[in-house]
Order: C-alpha cells, then sequence, then structure tokens
C-alpha cells in the first residue's frame, strides 16, 4: 500500500505543476486570435510547455502503479486532488492570488486525504469477467456518441454535460487500467479494455476542452469531479472489492467527501483567475487563455 499511495501523492504534484508550466508555455507563445500552426510551433518549441507535457505524462505512468495497487476510491481521490497543487504552485509561479475560500478547499483536500489514507483498506480485485470488459468499452462507445452530440450545444447546461461525459471516460479509463489483463503483449491487444483505456482518455480529453469553450470553468470541472471520483469509487466496493479497514468505514467515507469537497471549492480558482486575467489585460491571446484554463484537474 506504502508503493501506491506514494506514487499517486507523486502523480498528483505531477499534474498539479504540469498544468502550471503548461500554463506559464502557453503565456509566452506569441499572440493569436485563433490557433495557427505558428502558434503550435511556439508552444512545442517552450521548454515550460514540454516540461508540463512531460509531467503529464510521467503523472499518468505513476497513477497506473497506483490504480493497480490500491483501492480506486482512495486513488480517485488523491489524483483530483492536484488542483490544490496547481493552486499553490500558481500562486507561486504565475502570481495567482489565493482567496480564503482557496485556502478552505486546500486545507480541506490535506485532510480528507489524510482521513482517506488512514481508513482505507487492501484493493480488491485486479480481474473481472469479459463481461465487465466489453462493457467499459461499450461506456466509452456511448460516451463518445454523446459528447458529439452535446458538441452542437452551448451554454453552461452542455459545459456540465460535457464535463460529465469527460469524467466518465476518465473513470474508464482508471478502471481499465485496473482490469487490464498485461499477461502479454497478445493479451493486452486482445483486451476490450485496453481499447477502453485510450478511447476513455482520449474522448475524455476532448469533451473537457468542448466543456471548457461552452461554459464556465466551475460547471465543467464540478460535474467531471462526480463522474470521475464517484463512478469509479462505486464500481470499484460493488464489482472489484474495494473496501476500507475493518472498523474505519467512517473514516474514509469521512475523508472520500471532505476531499471531494476541497475539489469542489477549489474548482472555482481556474475560473477567478481566468476573469482576473482578462479584466487586467483587455486583448489577452489565445494561449494565455488555453493555459490558464489548464488550471483544473484532469491535467
Amino acid at each position: 500500500m506504502l508503493l501506491g499511495l506514494t506514487t499517486a501523492l507523486v502523480a498528483t504534484v505531477c499534474f498539479g505543476f504540469g498544468s502550471v508550466f503548461q500554463a506559464r508555455g502557453a503565456r509566452s507563445a506569441p499572440r493569436a486570435d485563433r490557433v495557427r500552426v505558428g502558434l503550435l510551433a511556439a508552444l512545442v518549441r517552450s521548454w515550460q510547455f514540454l516540461l508540463g507535457t512531460g509531467l503529464d505524462i510521467a503523472g499518468f505512468v505513476l497513477s497506473i502503479v497506483a490504480l493497480r495497487t490500491l483501492p480506486l476510491f482512495l486513488v480517485q481521490s488523491v489524483t483530483n486532488a492536484s488542483l490544490a497543487v496547481t493552486a499553490l504552485a500558481a500562486a507561486r509561479l504565475l502570481g495567482a492570488r489565493l482567496r480564503r475560500g482557496d485556502l478552505v478547499g486546500i486545507a480541506a483536500v490535506v485532510v480528507g486525504l489524510t482521513l482517506l489514507a488512514l481508513g482505507s483498506g487492501r484493493e480488491g480485485r485486479d480481474h473481472a469477467p469479459p463481461a465487465f470488459h466489453w462493457a467499459l468499452l461499450a461506456t466509452t462507445a456511448v460516451m463518445l456518441l454523446l459528447t458529439l452530440l452535446l458538441a452542437r450545444r452551448s451554454g453552461n447546461v452542455a459545459a456540465a454535460g460535457l464535463g460529465l461525459l469527460a469524467g466518465v471516460g476518465f473513470g474508464v479509463t482508471s478502471l481499465a487500467v485496473r482490469v487490464l489483463d498485461v499477461g502479454g503483449p497478445l493479451d493486452v491487444f486482445t483486451d476490450p479494455a485496453a481499447y477502453a483505456l485510450a478511447l476513455g482518455g482520449l474522448g475524455g480529453y476532448l469533451a473537457y476542452a468542448l466543456a471548457l469553450q461552452r461554459g464556465t470553468v466551475t460547471a465543467a470541472t464540478a460535474a467531471g469531479t462526480v463522474a470521475e471520483t464517484f463512478g469509479p469509487a462505486l464500481v470499484g466496493v460493488a464489482a472489484l472489492g474495494d473496501a476500507a479497514r475493518p472498523g474505519y468505514a467512517w473514516c474514509a467515507l469521512t475523508g472520500f467527501a471532505v476531499a471531494v469537497g476541497g475539489t469542489f471549492v477549489l474548482s472555482r480558482f481556474g475560473e477567478v483567475e481566468a476573469e482576473v486575467g482578462r479584466a487586467d489585460r483587455p486583448a489577452v491571446d489565445e494561449a494565455a487563455e488555453a493555459g490558464e484554463a489548464a488550471l483544473p484537474p484532469w491535467c
């Protein structure tokens, strides 16, 4: 359990700092009124943007180790707490202002994760029947279809719906990592969970990006947090045998609720900073806004 918890915490730090470095790299790119090849080339040449991307990749690899060794409800809560790391790093590296609510959210995340770690038991099964694997792939297909349909709409309702779908995609990815058959290369390529993992991750990023274009950061992030955290946690307990330590169920449940609540509070952080940036700079470039939009989780 110690190895899994360590990798989950390090992954969270990687995700949190990755968002900030990507934001700094985006801010260093030339101003543009739309996405151009030159802008994309400038981002690729930015060491800060590349560092942030590298940290995201490292965080994902580390989270795989955690997902294979810890209960899903613990891993999902820890990695979703990356917004607390992002808020602290943004205050230091981007000059963002932490308000009282942000500090309360950070404190809630820390307390919640501590209680959750104390109350978590051993992980359940790392395998599931073939029907479970096919169900993951089917869920991913439905998520992608609904994403295409909701992409035609705008406003906070559409943003919340797309954020929810993004959370479903990321949740499927976590479940697929947990049950993926890694007996050999051929087993991986013939496992429906492997395709659910890839499509769920890509579809989740697509849905979240579309959500940010159609509504507020809070609407997208809050809905996504519900799906990404509660969905896999419930499936892990009901279908894979995840459980709290004997006699510590209250501790795990309290920690889970407090940590997720802190994430909800912090979901407002990226939106406030983006609004401040627009007020201070009348002609904010899209590159900076794209970086600021990366402040929520799922980096």
